[in-house]
Formats: C-alpha cells, sequence, structure tokens
C-alpha cells in the first residue's frame, strides 16, 4: 500500500475516533418545541451501570462552549455526560427581556419547560443505557447554577449530589424553609457550592448565605480543609457540605472542575456508597 494512502487512512481512523469520544448533538421535541443537548456515553454505558451528570450552562451561554470548557467526560471517562441547551429566558438579574438562552430560576416558572426537558432526558437515557441511578449528578454555572437548586427542590429524589457555582438560593423564589417543612422537597443532600470572593454578578454575601443555609439543612459541623480553597461541613446525617471559595470573580474556573468530579465520585447515593 503506498505510504500516502496509508497515511490518510490513519488520519480518517483517527479523525474518526476522536469524534467517536465526543459529546453527540441530541434532539427531543417537548410541548412542540424543539429541545437540545450534547450527550457522551462511554461504549461500556450499554451493559454496566454507569454514573451519569448533567452539566447546566449559563445565562447567555451554550451547550457547545461548556462542552469544550468543561469537558467533564475527560474527567470521568466511565460517566454520562449531558450538557443540555436552554431557550431564551429573562434573566433574574441581566436580559430582562430574554434574548439571550437560560434556565427557569424557580419551579412553575415557564411553565416548567426546563424541568420537563430534564425528565425528557434522563427517561431517554434509561431507555438507551443502563444509568445506575444511585450515582446521578448535576452541576451548572450561573444561571445554570440556580437550576441546579430548583431541580434540588423538584427532583430531589433523583440525584446523589449536587454542585452549582456563581448561584444564589435568593435567586429561586423559593422559601427554603416553607418548601422543607410543607413539602420535603429540600431533603438533606451532599452538596458543592463553588463561589468568587470577587464575584461582581450574583454578590459573595449573597452566596456565603446560601452556604450557610444549605448548611443548616444538612445539619453540619464545624468546618475542616478539604481540597485546595475548599472547606468540608461533616454532616450529621451524612449530607455534608463543601463550600468552594476561590478569590476570583464569575467565572467558574477550571481548577474547579476535577474537584466537582472528585466530590461526586465520594458521594453516591447512601445504600449503594460502596459502589465506585
Amino acid at each position: 500500500m503506498p505510504l500516502r494512502k496509508l497515511f490518510l487512512i490513519l488520519v480518517i481512523f483517527s479523525a474518526t475516533v476522536r469524534a467517536a469520544d465526543e459529546p453527540a448533538p441530541r434532539e427531543w421535541t417537548i410541548d412542540g418545541v424543539k429541545r437540545e443537548a450534547l450527550v457522551y456515553a462511554p461504549p461500556a454505558a450499554h451493559d454496566q451501570p454507569s454514573p451519569v451528570i448533567f452539566a447546566f450552562h449559563g445565562h447567555g451561554g451554550t451547550m457547545q462552549i461548556v462542552a469544550r470548557k468543561w469537558k467533564y467526560e475527560t474527567l470521568w471517562p466511565q460517566a454520562i455526560v449531558v450538557y443540555p441547551q436552554g431557550l431564551n429566558t429573562p434573566g433574574r438579574l441581566t436580559d430582562k427581556e430574554g434574548k439571550f438562552p437560560g434556565w427557569q430560576a424557580a419551579p412553575g416558572e415557564q411553565d416548567d419547560r426546563d424541568l420537563k426537558f430534564f425528565d425528557r432526558i434522563l427517561a431517554s437515557l434509561k431507555k438507551d443505557y443502563r444509568v445506575d441511578e444511585s450515582r446521578i449528578y448535576v452541576t451548572g454555572h450561573s444561571n445554570g447554577g440556580t437550576f441546579v437548586y430548583v431541580l434540588w427542590a423538584a427532583r430531589n429524589d433523583v440525584f446523589a449530589a449536587f454542585a452549582p457555582a456563581s448561584s444564589s438560593l435568593s435567586l429561586t423564589n423559593v422559601t427554603v424553609e416553607k418548601n422543607a417543612a410543607e413539602q420535603k422537597s429540600w431533603a438533606p443532600k451532599p452538596v458543592l457550592h463553588i463561589a468568587g470572593e470577587n464575584d461582581p454578578l450574583v454578590k459573595f454575601q449573597w452566596q456565603k448565605l446560601t452556604i450557610d443555609t444549605l448548611r443548616r439543612i444538612n445539619q453540619c459541623t464545624d468546618g475542616q480543609p478539604w481540597e485546595r480553597n475548599c472547606t468540608l461541613y461533616p454532616s450529621k446525617i451524612g449530607a455534608p457540605v463543601v463550600a468552594l471559595i476561590h478569590p476570583g470573580m464569575h467565572a467558574l474556573p477550571n481548577s474547579a472542575l476535577p474537584v466537582i468530579v472528585k466530590f461526586f465520585k465520594e458521594h453516591p447515593k447512601p445504600s449503594t456508597r460502596s459502589a465506585k
């Protein structure tokens, strides 16, 4: 075989392998509206119980941008990773006219279009793969982080742990204590909250109040060092809170990504805590 032809075959094969390892686009139609996500699924997910990470972009973001930046599938190759795409949504702090994509900021908002979207994605994953229901996780940045808290309030029983970033409970329009008392939707769960000390958009003071609320919900004790910039607050009921406080602004630092994955790996649902 001529050397040039062999070289072209190797180039095409390498490109095909790379493409197979990247998240692929998928579509669903919900209430007549097309919804999209990028989904990575390891080959073993067809046969072996596999963890799932949902990762939500912030207001004005896209699934393509966060998939390129976050690359959770490279940090946990055994996990199914989903990067959903939001729809144009009025923002709590910016874009009041809703010209850019985002997520509902409270249960019941936008006719729960994004909760329905989440439900449909998860149902599709369970149909197509062997989802490990003891290891379903969610993370998100900014408005995506707010939606993480919406999922905690509305779909608490689905998840093993949460990791919102640059967000605040005050933006969800949910009264945590009332919700917890009447609906038990704020059931304690392991949570890692990432906050920038100089965040000009979601003020650090708001985020500190959120962390204090999480510690109260999860019945946490005094903090102790964990990873760099992280304080671990152990929980009397097995639902620790980790606060990752970095010196930056609103952006999610790259250094937080492996910490999020480590936290998720350490916290499957209690009944199968030995499974890794």
